[in-house]
C-alpha cells in the first residue's frame, strides 16, 4: 500500500520537493470549506403580523404601497406585500424578473399583453413571465391586499400603451 501512495504522490507532485507541499493547501482548503458552509447556512425563520407591516410611500402610483417582506429587491429573489387603495390603477409595465401575484383581500382586475383582463378575488393568482407587459387595478370598494414575489432582482419599466 505504501508503494501505491508514494506512486500517487510522485505522479501528482503533491508533497514532492518540486511539487506543491500538502501543508500549503490546508489553509486555502479550510477557508474554502468555511465559506461554502457559511453560504449554505440556513436562514432563521420569522413571523410578522399584518398590523406590524410598515408601508412606506415610494415612486409608484400614489394609490399603491409596497413593503418588502423577505429577500432582497436589488439581488432577488424577494417577496413583498402591496396595499392598493380602492380604484387604484397601476398602468402597463414589466419587470425583468418573473412576477407572481397572490390576492389576499379585495378584487383586482389584472391584464397582460395578449390576454384578456381577469378579475381576481381573495385566493386569486397570476404569474407574469419575465418582461411580460401587465397592469392591474383595485376594483373593490375597500383596499386590496396582495403578495407579490420576484424570482430575481426587482426593476420596473413603465410602458406607454394604448389599451
Amino acid at each position: 500500500m505504501n508503494d501505491l501512495h508514494s506512486e500517487v504522490g510522485r505522479k501528482s507532485g503533491v508533497g514532492r520537493k518540486n511539487g506543491i507541499p500538502w501543508r500549503s493547501m490546508v489553509i486555502p482548503l479550510i477557508l474554502f470549506m468555511g465559506l461554502t458552509v457559511s453560504a449554505q447556512a440556513p436562514k432563521t425563520g420569522f413571523t410578522r403580523p399584518l398590523a406590524d407591516v410598515k408601508f412606506p410611500q415610494d415612486d409608484k402610483p400614489d394609490c399603491l404601497q409596497f413593503a418588502l417582506e423577505n429577500g432582497n429587491l436589488k439581488t432577488g429573489p424577494s417577496t413583498a406585500i402591496m396595499k392598493a387603495a380602492p380604484k387604484c390603477v397601476v398602468p402597463a409595465h414589466y419587470h425583468t424578473a418573473e412576477e407572481q401575484l397572490f390576492i389576499v383581500r379585495g378584487e383586482v382586475s389584472t391584464g397582460m399583453e395578449g390576454m384578456a383582463d381577469t378579475l381576481l378575488g381573495p385566493g386569486g393568482f397570476a404569474t407574469m413571465a419575465s418582461k411580460q407587459v401587465h397592469w392591474f387595478s383595485c376594483t373593490a370598494k375597500e383596499e386590496c391586499l396582495m403578495f407579490v414575489t420576484f424570482d430575481r432582482a426587482y426593476d420596473i419599466v413603465w410602458v406607454k400603451q394604448s389599451k
